[in-house]
């Protein structure tokens, strides 16, 4: 089991297939693991990918007593592992919030940032704004951090039920929830700090191409968060997952899986 080490000695977990100074780095969504992408791993690394995985700090095997659970925080572990691996082309694959962590992330690796995925990515804003008028309120967000609070298992076992719009499966629920429920309350911060988010700068700033993946029935992060990105970059551009909900890696790896290959092949 490999480990980084990171605010007062307290660790991130990862894990790296492969070899070379090119790679994909995987970052999964609030309050998952990296075993969420365990629909994609063997495809990448059949193409002849190096693949690299992180538990954000305070889920999965990471360390769960983290002080600092910020998007800037994880997205900090991510460009350190990049340099602790000594990765000199990259390209970034967030789901979820991880959309947002990777936004930073590419932001700080710059050069080295070969390309960016967004996998229903919560980016570049969660919430809406007095000029982006897509997704929620704040009053609902409010809402969710109490109601995590009050009960967090009950909420998580419901943000499990509405991932996907195709069915899963009720062993693959029962993985995920698993998966959720393995992860640190604390972590509830990374959440929360979505609240405030506001990427379109950083967003807009990448010199890498960038991919947004929609999943047209997604219940999560408002379909036209993810489809707003191709108007903030010139390199950007979009697909959507007809019928799929907020995990379309999942509930259509196969399709999934091909446009990843095609976007890495373009990148690296």
């Amino acid at each position: 089991m490999a480990y980084l080490e990171r605010d007062a000695g307290r660790r991130i977990y990862f894990e790296d297939y492969g070899a070379g100074g090119s790679a994909v780095v995987l970052v999964h969504g609030w309050g998952a693991s990296l075993r969420t992408w365990d629909f994609n791993l063997n495809a990448i690394r059949a193409a002849g990918h190096r693949v690299v995985s992180i538990d954000h700090r305070g889920c999965g095997l990471s360390d769960k007593d983290f002080s600092d659970f910020s998007i800037e925080a994880i997205a900090g572990d991510v460009t350190a592992l990049a340099d602790h691996l000594k990765l000199a082309k990259i390209v970034l694959n967030g789901w979820s919030l991880g959309g947002s962590v990777v936004v930073q992330s590419a932001h700080e690796l710059g050069a080295r940032c070969a390309g960016v995925l967004l996998t229903c990515g919560a980016t570049p804003t969660y919430l809406k704004k007095p000029d982006f008028p897509y997704g929620g309120e704040e009053s609902a967000m409010a809402e969710t951090m109490e109601a995590i609070e009050g009960n967090r298992a009950e909420f998580l076992w419901g943000l499990t039920q509405g991932i996907a719009a195709r069915p899963l499966g009720d062993s693959t629920l029962r993985w995920i929830w698993q998966i959720f429920m393995d992860g640190s309350p604390a972590a509830g911060a990374s959440l929360a700090a979505l609240g405030t988010l506001d990427q379109r700068s950083i967003l807009a700033n990448l010199d890498c191409p960038i991919l947004s993946c929609v999943g047209t029935e997604d219940v999560v992060v408002d379909p036209n968060i993810p489809r707003s990105v191709v108007r903030l970059n010139k390199n950007a551009r979009k697909h959507e997952f007809a019928g799929c909900g907020h995990a379309p890696h999942m509930e259509d790896a196969s399709a999934y899986n091909q446009l990843l290959l095609e976007f890495i092949s373009e990148c690296i």
